[in-house]
C-alpha cells in the first residue's frame, strides 16, 4: 500500500508498479476499480481500459479485467483487506503529522510489514509466509526495466527534417520524406519515438540539452547531410585555421546565440567570406567587429562591403555618430 498525491493516471500507475515490485512478480490479471486513471469506459461485459494503463499492463505482460461497477463480490478479498488495513495501518497513524509524502509512506510500510509478518490467530503462518509458499510461485518474473511514463503530442515535421519537444527545446530528426507531415511524438524520460499512421518512423534516446539537435545522418537527404554534421568543434577548428582571432570570434557567436542552427548558418556565412574577400580582409573585419563588441554575420558583411576593414580605427573617414545631448551612451543599455 502507498499514499500518493492524487488519483491522476501517473500516480496511480506508479503506485501499481511499486506494488508489483513489492510482491516480486506480476500476476496474470490486474483487477482495478472503475476509476478514470485505469478505465476509459466502464462496462459490465467488456470495460475499456485507458491507453496509458493498458500500455503499462502490456509492459508487464499482464491482462486487465476491471471489476464491474457496484459488484463488490468481484474483489471480495480486496474489500476485506481494505477493512483490515484501515484498522491496522491507517488508524495507528491518524494522530501523526507528516511533512512529506516519503515520510508518510515509510510509516505505512513499517506498519504494513508488521501486519504481514504477524501470524494468524488460528494458524501458525503469517500472511507473508503464506504468500511466499502458495502465491509467489504463480507470479511471472518482473521485466528487466521498469515502466516509464509516456507523454504524447501531435507535431508537424519542420522543413529541416526535425521535430521538437517544446519542454526541452530539443530537436530530433525524422526521415526527410515526412517533412511537412503531421506525426505523433511519444516520449518518456529516456527515449523519444516518432509515429506516422501507426508506424514508428524514428527513435532516439532523449536528450535534455536545450536548443540541441539529435540527428541520424540517414534521415537527411544527401544534399543536406553536410548540415547534419554541423557542430561547434567543426566551426571553431575551421575558424582557428584562418586566424586565432577568427576562432575566438566564432566561439563568441556560438556561445551567445540561443539557437544552434541559427549560429551555424552565421558561422558558415562569416567563414565563407575568406574566399570572396581573402584571409587578410576577413581577419581585419573580425578585429574591427571585436573592437566594437559586435558579433554577427550581418556586421562582418557590412564591414567588408563598405571597406571599413581597410580603414584604421583612428582614420578620420571612419563613419561615426556626431556628439549630441539626445544620443544615448552605452550605459543606457546596461
Amino acid at each position: 500500500m502507498e499514499a500518493v498525491a492524487s488519483q491522476k493516471k501517473e500516480a496511480f500507475i506508479r503506485a501499481t508498479e511499486n506494488a508489483l515490485h513489492y510482491f516480486g512478480g506480476v500476476p496474470k490479471v490486474l483487477v482495478p476499480d472503475n476509476l478514470k486513471s485505469a478505465v476509459h469506459k466502464a462496462d459490465k461485459y467488456e470495460a475499456e481500459p485507458n491507453g496509458d494503463f493498458l500500455d503499462f499492463a502490456n509492459h508487464y505482460q499482464a491482462a486487465i479485467l476491471p471489476a464491474r461497477s457496484y459488484k463488490p463480490r468481484d474483489k471480495a478479498l480486496v474489500e476485506k483487506a481494505v477493512d483490515i488495513t484501515y484498522s491496522r495501518v491507517f488508524a495507528p497513524l491518524r494522530n501523526e503529522v507528516f511533512h512529506s509524502l516519503g515520510a508518510l509512506n515509510r510509516a505505512i510500510r513499517t506498519l504494513a510489514d508488521q501486519h504481514n509478518n504477524t501470524s494468524f490467530r488460528r494458524r501458525p503462518q503469517s500472511r507473508r509466509q503464506l504468500f511466499d509458499q502458495e502465491e509467489k510461485t504463480c507470479l511471472t518474473p518482473l521485466p528487466v526495466s521498469r515502466y516509464e511514463w509516456k507523454q504524447s503530442r501531435e507535431v508537424t515535421v519542420m522543413k529541416n527534417g526535425h521535430v521538437q519537444i517544446h519542454a526541452d527545446k530539443h530537436y530530433y530528426s525524422v526521415p526527410y520524406r515526412f517533412i511537412g507531415c503531421k506525426v505523433k511524438l511519444i516520449y518518456s524520460a529516456s527515449e523519444v519515438a516518432v509515429w506516422y499512421k501507426r508506424e514508428r518512423i524514428a527513435w532516439h534516446p532523449r536528450d535534455l540539452k536545450p536548443h540541441g539537435y539529435t540527428t541520424v545522418k540517414e534521415h537527411m537527404p544527401s544534399a543536406h547531410r553536410f548540415v547534419s554534421e554541423w557542430n561547434p568543434d567543426k566551426f571553431i577548428n575551421w575558424a582557428g585555421a584562418i586566424a586565432p582571432v577568427v576562432g575566438a570570434y566564432i566561439r563568441r557567436i556560438l556561445d551567445t546565440t540561443p539557437y544552434p542552427e541559427q549560429a551555424y548558418r552565421s558561422c558558415v556565412g562569416i567563414l565563407s567570406f575568406e574566399k570572396k574577400y581573402g584571409r587578410d580582409r576577413l581577419v581585419k573585419a573580425v578585429e574591427r567587429a571585436f573592437h566594437y563588441q559586435a558579433y554577427s554575420y550581418t556586421i562582418i558583411r557590412r564591414i567588408l562591403q563598405q571597406g571599413l576593414d581597410q580603414l584604421n580605427f583612428e582614420d578620420p573617414h571612419t563613419p561615426s555618430l556626431p556628439e549630441h545631448d539626445n544620443i544615448r551612451g552605452p550605459e543606457a543599455y546596461q
